[in-house]
């Protein structure tokens, strides 16, 4: 038996089973959520490499191509919107995005496995780790970046784990799954206690900072419309549109008197009408709220020429008061590609390639994350939906807010797509120790404690209103301070147990 595993490790079915290994290992994230598979697939993938070092990148790839396309298969449910574009290809993006990002992988295991031809496998074991974490920022980073299903968001469904993410980020925390993983496949157990201090001294900072709130002071009211993406798009549903945004936030209307309150609506909720042109809407939206309430709602801008022509269009935020008054608005700076801009346009356009978002107009990108002060209420940071899956870029260091919104459309991300979306909005709340309150048109809506906790949620495809209090924020723990410093710092002590291991 021994003799047929190595045959079968190295042989020509080796990157198979590297395949399936990488599939496996998707399934540790939301909505399924075992965390055995992501490990265990992850290690998988170093007892094939280390039999065939020779075609470790191709293991690599091999692995990283089932881990993405599994993972990533939500993205092919987008196109269904689409009609100036085959529905179908949206199954052919889905393979040509997994087969790019499986390149991540592939690099992660030719660093590992370059290491020197006879390198001893203690000095893999400890390469391993650096590398992924190496290859995983990269991913975050290159081509506007794409830091999807990071390994971290495989333990949300761990009692305590998560909050390691607090201390080490959650690209540290990936970084300690990779030498568990690596400990696992070397069978050095000494390797696999370091792993799990680490982890453990992340959590235990993590839980120190994460206790340390107050009181909360004000009350929030996040709508969910169940508003599918056909429909909402619809000049035909304008009206019956607003009219439920507006009777599902009725409900607030028994709030406790004095305390400070904010109705809180999904990315575009307003499809239809731009807030700034429309006096009438401002008027209407103005009667869901008492004096000091406020509404903060997604909708479209644009600029416009005097012609009529919108000239520039935006992804934006508006916080109205019961004057019917915009106090504030918030652009989008992080913009989908090839959702809500094409890159290279003239190419795009000779080959018929359109944005999956409606219109002709590429969107353009505000000038950065920007903290909000709203009359009554804490200081608000804004995201707007993809914003979210990136860390160290969604805070104004320089003003912090006391909590995140971030209002997103998940409404063509299928089924699977939004648990992911909401699981790395868990991640960014433990990182910065910051609440986070989330609206989608069809789900999932929710609170978040600073603790990455889910305090509220409405289900899938189901209308519904979260009244709650906010939470207080935590005192910024270390990663919110000490940012990819400190993951580099992991790497870093990585790279030197590698270099000590191949010494031996």
């Amino acid at each position: 038996m021994p003799a047929f595993a190595a045959r079968l490790q190295s042989g020509p079915l080796a990157p198979a089973l590297a395949l399936a290994a990488g599939t496996a290992a998707a399934l540790g994230f939301a909505p399924i959520g075992i965390f055995a598979f992501t490990l265990f697939g992850l290690a998988a993938l170093i007892v094939l490499a280390q039999a065939a070092p020779r075609r470790a990148p191709l293991l690599g790839w091999a692995w990283g191509l089932g881990h993405f396309a599994f993972g990533c298969r939500w993205i092919a449910e987008a196109f269904a919107y689409q009609d100036k574009m085959p529905h179908w290809l949206g199954w052919v993006a889905v393979a040509g995005l997994a087969a790019l990002l499986a390149t991540m992988p592939a690099i992660a295991c030719a660093l590992t496995w370059a290491w020197r031809r006879r390198a001893p496998a203690d000095a893999r074991l400890w390469a391993f780790p650096a590398a992924w974490m190496a290859t995983e920022w990269l991913r975050g980073h290159l081509f506007t970046g794409f830091p999807w299903n990071t390994l971290a968001a495989s333990t949300l469904d761990m009692p305590g784990l998560p909050l390691a993410a607090a201390t080490w980020g959650a690209l540290g925390l990936s970084g300690l799954i990779a030498l568990a993983a690596a400990a696992i496949a070397f069978a050095r157990w000494r390797a696999g206690v370091v792993a799990l201090a680490l982890a453990g001294i992340g959590v235990a900072l993590g839980g120190a900072f994460a206790a340390r709130t107050g009181a909360p002071n004000s009350e929030l009211v996040i709508v969910q419309p169940n508003i599918g993406q056909a429909e909402k798009w619809d000049p035909a549903t304008q009206d019956r549109d607003l009219a439920k945004l507006m009777r599902l936030s009725h409900p607030a209307a028994a709030a406790r008197a004095g305390v400070p309150r904010a109705i809180l609506w999904p990315e575009v909720a307003l499809a239809q009408a731009e807030p700034a042109r429309d006096p009438g809407l401002r008027a209407r939206l103005a009667t869901l709220l008492r004096p000091g309430d406020l509404l903060i709602t997604g909708a479209l801008s644009a600029d416009w020429n005097a012609a009529g022509e919108p000239t520039a269009a935006r992804n934006s935020v508006f916080v109205i008061d019961s004057a019917a008054r915009i106090l504030a608005r918030f652009d989008k700076f992080h913009l989908v590609p090839g959702g809500e801009y094409v890159p290279l346009r003239p190419l795009a356009d000779v080959i018929g390639l359109s944005r999956l978002a409606p219109g002709d107009i590429d969107f353009t990108p505000g000038p950065g994350p920007r903290t909000i002060t709203l009359p009554g209420l804490p200081a608000v940071g804004p995201l707007v939906c993809y914003e979210m899956i990136f860390p160290t870029d969604i805070v104004d260091e320089a003003h912090r807010p006391a909590w995140l919104f971030n209002p997103s459309n998940d409404a063509w991300f299928a089924d699977t797509g939004p648990w992911q979306h909401l699981a790395l909005a868990r991640l960014r709340a433990i990182e910065e120790g910051l609440p986070i309150a989330r609206s989608t048109p069809t789900g999932v809506s929710a609170l978040i404690g600073p603790d990455g906790a889910l305090l509220a949620t409405v289900p899938q495809r189901t209308e519904g209103t979260i009244v709650a209090q906010l939470p207080a924020a935590a005192p910024p723990p270390p990663f919110a301070r000490g940012g990819d410093w400190i993951p580099l710092g992991l790497g870093a002590f990585a790279l030197t147990a590698a270099r000590r291991a191949r010494r031996t």
